[in-house]
């Protein structure tokens, strides 16, 4: 019989025990390459273990496809044995799930490797990789993620396509909507309501709710951070939440880039300011105008390095739906103030809340390597003092940009020789998430679609 004292009780565990002795259980999760988060269900027991001793998972959960197979890609899974790697949960991530049926908690996890350091294949660890260049500048990124996402009704419509969900103040199927209408808002305020106060049990700020351009689409803004992290933290949990609240009413959310063809898709914009050491926003450009150099250069970074970042932006075949001309999705390398047509928007505010939109990325796009590109493009160019040229004025979503890959496959193929997420997000991660996307790629090729049947055996 061992001597050994079990480990000293965190205080997060105990405090949150404290809180809610109810709980029967811990969901204890993490996002990968495709954003979806996975993870196993602990008896609540298991609690104190899970932040004292850790737990462990295949490596290879990192690099599943969309619809969560191994593809082996760079040999991480059938190849290497799909060996386990540790895991330990996040501070401060400890937190209820109000929409569970039973009294439930969830913790983040993040993953090591066997030297301790952190695993490369985890996409936090990445994006983490990339905050820490950008703090060699004597610079800390402040950060906010703004999600646009449908409702919809888990029934289908003829050929599996999605509806909207009937609306519970008319009784009947919404087929058009008012942008910004607040009557839209009223429809479905009790599900608003309850993921605005889900995400405040979990420590997930929120702000503004607007409905959007299309029947059952909804925008809500999370609050700024200066941590890069936590901001991408929130937005994961953020996703959960709506997920699973609206499951709880009877509904579906989705973050998919263009559900609709015929409607409005959904993006993920991103909101990015940087502090100097004195907790100054380094991107007021103070009296001498609007933007300051570092602005300049960050803005010039992200958009030189864009073409490469297309294949995390737009992760997936539906992701280039999305873009069409002349619906306020980017299209081009473009930036401006107060422009919405534009890739990089530098929205009106007094000059200590200047700040970058990124208005690129969908909706369905992990946070953690959406932000790790654009922060790869902030250091690229106020390391080497780029210049963006001339802001737009007009319209910039009148065409589409030549020098960006408006194809899945394209862009994919575009990382292989693709200098500057190379070097900020690693070799061996590009390579990997690379081969993921190739092979998910030729996997939905290879089954027919409807479509397909109805051209070609109507050619015979």
């Amino acid at each position: 019989m061992s001597d050994a004292h079990p480990p000293e009780r965190p205080q997060e565990v105990a405090d949150f025990l404290r809180a809610h002795p109810e709980t029967r259980a811990v969901d204890a999760i993490f996002a990968d390459l495709s954003g979806v988060v996975r993870g196993k269900r602990y008896p609540i027991d298991d609690l104190d273990k899970i932040f004292t001793q850790g737990l462990a998972f295949p490596g290879s959960a990192f690099m599943l496809d969309v619809v969560g197979e191994s593809h082996d890609p760079m040999g991480l899974g059938f190849s290497d044995g799909d060996p386990d790697v540790p895991a330990v949960a996040i501070p401060d991530t400890l937190a209820p799930v109000p929409w569970a049926p039973k009294p439930l908690a969830q913790v983040l996890l993040s993953f090591r490797s066997g030297d301790g350091g952190p695993y490369p294949y985890e996409p936090r660890n990445v994006l983490a990789r990339v905050a820490r260049e950008v703090e060699t500048l004597g610079l800390r990124p402040v950060v906010a993620f703004e999600l646009e996402f449908y409702l919809i009704d888990p029934e289908r419509a003829p050929g599996d396509a999605p509806q909207p969900p009937i609306s519970p103040l008319t009784g009947t199927r919404d087929t058009g909507t008012q942008v910004y209408g607040m009557a839209d808002v009223d429809a479905f305020d009790t599900v608003l309501e309850e993921i605005t106060r889900a995400c405040a049990a979990q420590g997930v700020p929120t702000g503004a709710i607007s409905a959007e351009y299309a029947p059952g689409q909804f925008e809500i803004n999370l609050g700024h951070v200066a941590d890069p992290l936590m901001a991408a933290d929130h937005c994961v949990l953020f996703q959960r939440v709506v997920k699973g609240v609206a499951k709880r009413h009877g509904l579906q959310a989705t973050f998919m880039a263009k559900p609709y063809p015929q409607q409005a898709g959904s993006g993920m914009h991103m909101h990015l300011s940087l502090l100097d050491q004195d907790g100054n926003n380094a991107f007021d450009g103070g009296e001498a105008g609007p933007a300051s150099p570092t602005l300049h250069q960050a803005i010039a970074g992200i958009l030189e390095s864009l073409p490469e970042a297309m294949a995390i932006l737009a992760p997936n075949l539906n992701s280039y739906r999305r873009f069409q001309p002349d619906i306020f999705v980017p299209i081009r390398r473009s930036w401006g103030f107060e422009n919405r047509s534009v890739a990089l928007r530098i929205p009106h505010g007094a000059g200590h809340a200047r700040r970058i939109e990124h208005r690129v990325a969908g909706a369905d796009a992990n946070p953690y390597l959406a932000l790790a590109t654009v922060l790869a493009g902030v250091h690229h160019g106020i390391a080497n003092r780029l210049e963006p040229g001339t802001p737009d004025t007009g319209n910039a979503g009148h065409a589409f940009d030549a020098t960006l890959p408006w194809r899945p496959r394209r862009a994919v193929e575009g990382l292989a020789d693709a200098p500057i997420l190379r070097r900020y997000l690693g070799e061996a991660y590009i390579d990997a998430y690379a081969a993921c996307k190739q092979a998910e790629m030729d996997k939905f090729e290879s089954e027919p679609s409807p479509l397909e049947y109805r051209w070609y055996l109507q050619a015979d």
